[in-house]
């Protein structure tokens, strides 16, 4: 298939202008696309669904002392495939219904800044490097450590019947809607109570998910100066893919993936070779709060550059890296089958006194593995970048519910990486530095205590681990990007180079997983811009031009303050930033996931298409049970490891009783940013929840208004004919090559003119 770029008519003709030659069609009839079922396609299938009941049952029913890791893999793989070629295709046909005749936003609004009709392969990379951050890390590896079943389940089941459907029907709605934002949807949908609100909670919880994001980033590269260095060299070799794309070479996609990976893998080996030099350990070892001012200042100007400038091409190559890391390996897993020794079930699954994750399976299993089964952040990418990109409505189901089936592997990898190691190396690892003393002895006597079967953690197998991995010390490396590189390590050094390659593989899996959820950072500082944009473009118009440099300018400038005093109040935690604040993250990002299904629910019933109304309906009483009930827990309950007022008035009496320090504490000082943050923390859940149900209520209530009237009027945008062409799918099919050939042949006079990425 040619790499060359779709093609759009220029600003001057406009998207739907006539031509006095006439062009090839803009799409394949539905009808071409539909696929002929054979015996072998059948054999296929069902092979395919044997496998992955084989790999449940060996998961869930026969449990011995161990389970063999592969069959995550099976499972998962299985599974996915199953969904999307079943349940993703009922969704396409029976709610959105796409139409490839139809312009996209990309096209009829094409300013060459935020909307651009783009690659599809360079948008699903970019959609699934904004998505996939940081949150299909932290929360599988946090988690387990209830078991490894609860989390196994929720990750696959919940992504096929809630994180997926609601990642595709965002995208398309907000498609239909010109690339409007999740919040000024609702406002449109719900009316001004509910849409207020909405508006409210999306850029509140916007500013949250932002800075726990970047606060990963901080963990994963604080005192590496390995790390560092391949993060930083990112930025310029993404700067020169956007150049290279843009004015080089356009539209050579395949060739300047060649190009990226190996200058990624340059700056990889380059890192290793600086780190070992006594000038390369004083440049880049840089301090947590250092790191983080970086972050703060480098998610303004990725944010206010044009798209395909940095942030593109950024995420294509995080994307062709995080995937091909992924599949590789799913198939060292295959290849090693390394044995799990953790418990379908922990000691911690049925209690709220975790050393990692406080509070019991249900509902904060739910809330703590967020991203890969459900996230409400997704919403606002979908409803944000993505949609003025796309080139064609049948290319969201890929882009959409594909490319969350593709972030939920990555979290089962994440949770095979983080059982595949030993459990009191992943409990020394993952504990606050409070907890530990963030040194080899505090943690062996930390993890010892807790009783654990057949934990016997030693001092020599915490520093032996660290130097195999090339770091001073691996003890409370929370965030889940640490454990996951310890993890595949010690898988991949299995299949190739042995316990000597162990440092390398793990710095490649820091550098990747650093710039993967940095790609989120910035991803989500646009949107976060958008999303401010549409809410005071509700009262100064000029403000919902995005192409306004001035107001965009401004409202970055505005979120970047306030996501990046929350990622200082994190870094400057004394119980661990990760620890305390992910909680109010899972929380507050299932409650956003929510929102976004009550705005598609209504959606639907205005369509009239009551019918299928439980395809957003179930996941969206289930996000609403589980994190309404986790947020009163948060708020209400007397238990200081749960309670974020609990814990509040403990350290304040403590404070007033004039005590030195209390429980992780060890200072006063540290004692007061304790008051400080858990105050921030509650008042925080409580506005959250409190939004989330105004939402979820207006919304229950538009979707029984339109089914008393069967109906109601569409907020779309009106149709204007398309007058470019792009395949729907990632590969194209044989119908589709051959349109393409046509358009290929045209003579370049006669072409409209380039617009696209």
């Amino acid at each position: 298939m040619s790499d060359k770029p779709t093609t759009a008519p220029t600003a001057s003709e406009g998207a739907s202008s006539p031509r006095s030659v006439a062009l090839p069609p803009t799409a394949v009839p539905a009808d071409d696309l539909a696929p002929k079922w054979t015996p072998m396609k059948v054999a296929i299938w069902v092979a395919i669904a044997l496998l992955g009941g084989v790999s449940w049952t060996m998961l869930a029913i026969v449990r011995g002392e161990t389970v063999n890791a592969m069959w995550f893999v099976f499972a998962a793989v299985c599974t996915y495939l199953i969904a999307y070629r079943f349940y993703s295709k009922l969704i396409e046909r029976k709610l959105v219904m796409p139409d490839d005749t139809r312009a996209t936003p990309a096209e009829y609004k094409a300013d060459g800044k935020d909307y651009v009709p783009t690659d599809r392969r360079v948008l699903y990379g970019h959609h699934f490097a904004a998505i996939a951050g940081a949150g299909p890390l932290v929360g599988p590896v946090l988690a387990v450590q209830m078991g490894y079943l609860p989390g196994t389940i929720w990750i696959i089941i919940g992504v096929i019947f809630a994180g997926a459907v609601q990642d595709y029907l965002v995208l398309f709605f907000s498609m239909r809607r010109g690339g409007r934002s999740l919040g000024q949807m609702a406002r449109e949908e719900l009316g001004l109570i509910g849409g207020t609100a909405a508006l409210i909670a999306t850029l509140a919880i916007m500013v949250i998910i932002v800075a726990i994001l970047a606060l990963v980033v901080v963990n994963a590269l604080g005192e590496s100066p390995w790390g560092v260095f391949s993060v930083a060299m990112t930025i310029p070799i993404a700067l020169f893919m956007g150049v290279y794309l843009r004015y080089i070479r356009p539209g050579r996609v395949t060739e300047v993936s060649i190009i990226g990976f190996v200058l990624l893998m340059a700056a990889i080996i380059g890192g290793g070779v600086i780190a070992e030099t006594d000038w390369g350990v004083a440049l880049f070892s840089l301090e947590r709060t250092t790191i983080a001012i970086g972050i703060i200042v480098y998610g303004f100007i990725a944010a206010v550059l044009p798209v395909w400038l940095l942030l593109a091409p950024r995420d294509y190559l995080s994307t062709f890296m995080k995937i091909g890391t992924m599949v590789m390996l799913a198939a060292a897993i295959v290849v090693v089958r390394p044995e799990i020794t953790v418990p379908a079930f922990s000691e911690f699954a049925g209690r709220s006194d975790g050393p990692i994750v406080s509070g019991s399976l249900f509902p904060f299993l739910f809330v703590t593995i967020a991203c890969g089964a459900l996230s409400g952040f997704h919403a606002l990418i979908a409803s944000g970048t993505t949609p003025k990109l796309v080139q064609k409505e049948r290319q969201t189901r890929f882009i959409g519910y594909g490319g969350m089936l593709m972030e939920s592997f990555v979290a089962i990898m994440a949770l095979v990486a983080a059982l595949s190691i030993d459990r009191g190396i992943y409990f020394a690892m993952n504990s606050s530095a409070a907890a530990t003393g963030g040194t080899i002895e505090g943690a062996v006597a930390f993890v010892n205590g807790l009783g654990l079967a057949g934990v016997n953690l030693t001092g020599e197998m915490l520093s032996t681990m660290a130097a195999n991995v090339g770091e001073e010390s691996i003890v409370s490396r929370t965030g889940g990007a640490p454990t996951l590189a310890v993890g595949l390590a010690q898988i991949m050094q299995g299949v190739f180079g042995g316990a000597g390659m162990m440092a390398f593989w793990y710095h490649f899996a820091i550098m990747f997983e650093a710039l993967f959820i940095l790609t989120a950072v910035d991803a989500g500082t646009r949107v976060a811009r958008f999303m401010l944009q549409d809410t005071i473009g509700n009262f100064i118009p000029k403000f919902k031009d995005t192409g306004w440099r001035t107001g965009a300018w401004i409202c970055t400038a505005i979120m970047v303050l306030a996501w990046g005093a929350i990622l200082i109040m994190g870094v400057t935690d004394p119980l661990g930033g990760i620890n305390t604040l992910f909680p109010l993250f899972g929380i507050a990002n299932q409650l956003l996931a929510a929102i976004a299904l009550a705005v598609c629910m209504a959606i639907i019933a205005k369509k009239g298409l009551f019918r299928w109304l439980w395809i957003p309906a179930l996941p969206l009483a289930f996000a609403a049970v589980v994190t309404i009930t986790a947020s009163f827990l948060k708020i209400f309950s007397t238990v200081p490891a749960v309670g974020y007022w609990a814990n509040h008035t403990a350290f304040k009496n403590a404070l007033d009783a004039g005590e030195q320090s209390f429980g992780a504490a060890k200072t006063p000082e540290a004692m007061e940013a304790v008051v400080r943050n858990t105050f921030v923390q509650g008042t925080l859940s409580i506005v959250f929840v409190t939004l989330a149900i105004i939402v979820i209520a207006t919304a229950i209530a538009a979707t029984v208004k339109s089914f008393q009237t069967r109906g109601a009027a569409s907020t779309e945008d009106p149709a204007t004919p398309s007058r470019i062409y792009a395949p729907s799918g990632f590969i194209a099919t044989p119908a589709e090559k051959a349109l393409e050939a046509e358009w290929e042949a045209l003579p370049a006079d006669r072409k409209p003119t380039v617009r696209g990425h």
